[in-house]
């Protein structure tokens, strides 16, 4: 079986930690990088439940997409949520390491993932990394469905597609629009408006869209015949899970050419942090503070 000095090295020639941004906190958490590695879990957050899943499974190396410390500590005693996340690693000789922001703009990242998730093909990055000569690399997608579709059918065919969250999925926009080209963007995007605006498509998914962002994009117009790129707002954790899987295979492709063979896993648990949802039900009477009539 490989150190994990070897398998971090392996990691980091797929998610290079100089492409993370400078406020992000990527690479090794926790770790012997003597120990062998056979086994290996990923997900999406370091959290208690995947800390005791990777116990159970009995992995060695634990690789989440979320950093556990991303504003740094003072602490980690057992006393503290993310204190006993390291303490349960640690105790079971399980080694932590993070791909956050040096995921989502690799070749393939975050956003391919989600893309593929979606059978979306891609037609190149919303926001290219001008370091890559390729142009491939670089944050969100631009892609282009493989049949047209309403943008409500396009919204419900994403909810059926990701991994089930109670939040699903939610839009705004003309629930007719015809919807051919898309951009995607794992985890928080409504920093990218202005790019998916300069990119022309019909539609813009991904997560986090808070309400005063996401209110402006639907009134700012370039085109009044096209009107402004639809929003569908999916669970940050479900956007992002599917690059689990895709990192995985990456990790068995690289097994396979060392002969290492390393056993990868992918969690199923989810940790997104809602857990209900209730449809808010059509008043035919508005009603004043009193709940009496107006």
């Amino acid at each position: 079986m490989p150190a994990l000095s070897e398998v971090l090295a392996a990691l980091d020639a797929l998610w290079p930690p100089e492409r993370a941004e400078q406020w992000d906190a990527v690479g090794p958490v926790c770790g012997d990088p003597d120990a062998e590695v056979g086994r290996v879990l990923f997900a999406v957050d370091p959290v208690q439940e995947i800390a005791d899943e990777a116990v159970t499974l009995g992995a060695d190396l634990l690789v989440t997409h979320h950093p556990l410390y991303l504003r740094g500590t003072t602490t980690v005693a057992a006393s503290t949520f993310k204190g006993r996340v390291v303490h349960t690693l640690i105790k079971h000789d399980i080694a932590l390491h993070v791909a956050h922001t040096n995921a989502d703009t690799a070749d393939p990242g975050v956003s391919d993932a989600l893309a593929g998730a979606l059978d979306l093909r891609i037609v190149g990055p919303l926001v290219p990394d001008p370091s890559d000569p390729a142009g491939r690399r670089g944050l969100g997608r631009i892609c282009e469905l493989a049949h047209p579709m309403t943008l409500a059918d396009f919204t419900a065919y994403a909810a059926a597609r990701l991994p089930a969250t109670a939040q699903g999925v939610r839009a705004a926009g003309d629930p007719d629009r015809e919807i051919r080209t898309v951009a995607v963007s794992g985890g928080s995007g409504d920093s990218l408006f202005a790019d998916v605006r300069a990119a022309g498509v019909d539609a813009f998914l991904t997560a986090d869209l808070r309400h005063h962002p996401a209110s402006e994009a639907t009134q700012h117009t370039q085109d009044p015949r096209h009107g402004p790129p639809a929003l569908l707002d999916a669970a940050h954790w479900a956007t992002e899970w599917p690059w689990c899987e895709q990192a995985a295979a990456q990790l068995d492709a690289v097994s396979d050419r060392h002969g290492w063979g390393l056993r990868t896993h992918v969690s199923r648990t989810v940790t997104d942090p809602w857990t209900a949802h209730a449809a808010s039900a059509p008043r035919t009477t508005p009603t004043n503070t009193t709940g009496a009539p107006s």
